[in-house]
């Protein structure tokens, strides 16, 4: 299988613009959550099925994964390994969604429908710098894949560039929680645990105005890029490192606390989000599950090491 195969969108449907290029199909705001499903192409089941060997022989303790709408086989999973429905994720956002407190925004699938994911805007996000807007998302991910957990976490977004930022710092609510397959899904354990109420956005707006009031320079900004992707100072700037630098002055929301760590933290989530990569389809996988959602919270953490140092 290739490259392009494995990182497909498989589907996908938006409100609003689309984060990721040409991609998706876009519907009307203020869908339920059964509207996003069934519009995102994910209204599809999965079950486990028997695997044979030779002359019909039983395969014990491994199944098929298998989605019932095609016949796709997902994966092999164990006796005890516990499917968890598309429309179970979904229910997740129900209560929310019809009480206002949640609107969905995208959903789809990855990697032939082993990873399905949810994302809704929460509540009221906050605006600095006189016009530098960044809400507050929940992301519900649902893998149809071995080894692979239910993953809920909150991510804030920029507006101004739909960069999905580092949630890494907020110290006032559990931000994310992943449940396994071994048993099954408790949508409101997972809403006990996770707290709704408080997304420690205070925290995150605290820490956003904090990097926008401290200002690099060019020796600090070189420093910080040598050591966000592990390479010695003396050493030339990276590939990746020099793609931000090219972007630092031109991206989308520069004239936002210009010449700032803010700045900086932002062009390394433009990268993620919207240059890494090959293609759209790689590069949202990469930015939300992969290395690049990694260097993204690194990017945030050693942003706020080189202000408090300024």
């Amino acid at each position: 299988m290739s490259l392009a195969e494995i990182t497909k969108i498989e589907t996908f449907a938006y409100t609003g613009e689309s984060p990721w290029g040409s991609l998706g199909t876009k519907v009307e705001g203020n869908l339920s959550s059964t509207e996003m499903l069934n519009a995102s192409g994910l209204n599809w089941t999965v079950s486990k099925e028997p695997m044979y060997i030779g002359d019909n022989q039983v395969v014990k303790d491994r199944h098929a994964l298998v989605r019932d709408s095609d016949r796709e086989i997902l994966d092999v999973v164990g006796k005890g390994w516990m499917p968890t429905q598309n429309v179970e994720a979904f229910d997740f956002f129900h209560e929310f969604v019809d009480a206002g407190k949640m609107t969905m925004d995208t959903a789809g699938s990855l990697d032939n429908g082993r990873i399905v994911w949810a994302l809704a805007k929460v509540g009221e996000g906050f605006n600095i710098f006189g016009g530098d807007q960044v809400d507050p998302y929940l992301l519900f991910v649902n893998p149809h894949k071995y080894g692979k957990s239910i993953d809920v976490r909150f991510t804030p977004i920029r507006v101004s560039c739909q960069n999905s930022l580092s949630y890494a710092l907020s110290k006032e609510a559990q931000q994310q929680i992943s449940v396994g397959h071994r048993s099954n899904f408790s949508s409101n354990k997972v809403k006990e645990i996770l707290g709704l109420t408080n997304l420690g956005m205070d925290h995150y707006k605290e820490n956003a105005i904090f990097l926008g009031s401290k200002r690099f320079n060019d020796e600090t900004l070189s420093n910080y890029l040598h050591e966000l992707f592990n390479v010695d100072k003396e050493e030339k700037l990276s590939r990746p490192a020099r793609q931000i630098m090219s972007v630092m002055d031109t991206q989308p929301g520069v004239e936002f606390a210009e010449g700032s760590w803010w700045q900086a933290v932002n062009a390394v989530t433009f990268y993620a989000d919207h240059m890494a990569g090959r293609s759209d389809n790689g590069r949202m996988k990469s930015a939300w599950f992969g290395p690049n959602r990694t260097m993204k919270n690194n990017a945030m953490q050693l942003a706020t090491e080189y202000a408090e140092a300024a």
